[in-house]
């Protein structure tokens, strides 16, 4: 028997003075049994940091066709592709070609060899920003994971802060391609 995905709600508040940004966003995660809570929180904090309201979640881990979380413009053409993780060369190349903006959030284990091999073809792409977040940082999300979370994330000058129910912290990511 097949496992289902386990849904999450989030009250999330956004607070992004760098891009004079201020919402509330009602959102329902579906995490995927292959996904563990760490991935779960990058996703959101993903979406936290480049909230908009046109901003959707991707299907999902299964759908390589899709990113993480988009955003398209009224036409349907893809302003912004975000993806976590480590993504292949080939995935990223792909997404510069649909998309006018590609965002990876790059998080877990060996990110500094990933960046290693591949910066020089990264540094090539003229609308990709790469935004690495250290191990410490999504150990520290992870148990903030619950499945009805009250999330406020507050973003000045590339420093953010998140508090969810009793917990918060702090962090400022390592910004390698602008």
């Amino acid at each position: 028997m097949a496992e289902n995905s386990t849904i999450y709600k989030v009250d999330l508040h956004v607070s992004d003075m760098d891009r004079n940004y201020f919402n509330d966003h009602a959102l329902t995660l579906a995490k995927h049994p292959s996904e563990n809570e760490q991935r779960l929180m990058v996703r959101l904090l993903a979406f936290a940091l480049y909230a908009d309201d046109q901003l959707n979640f991707g299907k999902g881990v299964s759908t390589k066709e899709e990113p993480t979380l988009w955003l398209k413009d009224l036409s349907g053409d893809i302003q912004t592709w975000i993806e976590i993780g480590q993504p292949d060369e080939k995935s990223i190349r792909k997404a510069c070609g649909r998309s006018n903006k590609v965002v990876v959030i790059l998080y877990g284990n060996n990110t500094d060899a990933w960046w290693n091999k591949n910066m020089a073809n990264c540094k090539k792409r003229k609308n990709l920003q790469i935004i690495q977040l250290e191990l410490e940082v999504t150990r520290a999300l992870k148990p903030m994971a619950q499945r009805n979370m009250d999330m406020t994330c507050t973003i000045d000058e590339g420093h953010i802060s998140i508090f969810c129910d009793e917990e918060n912290y702090s962090f400022s990511p390592t910004i390698l391609l602008p």
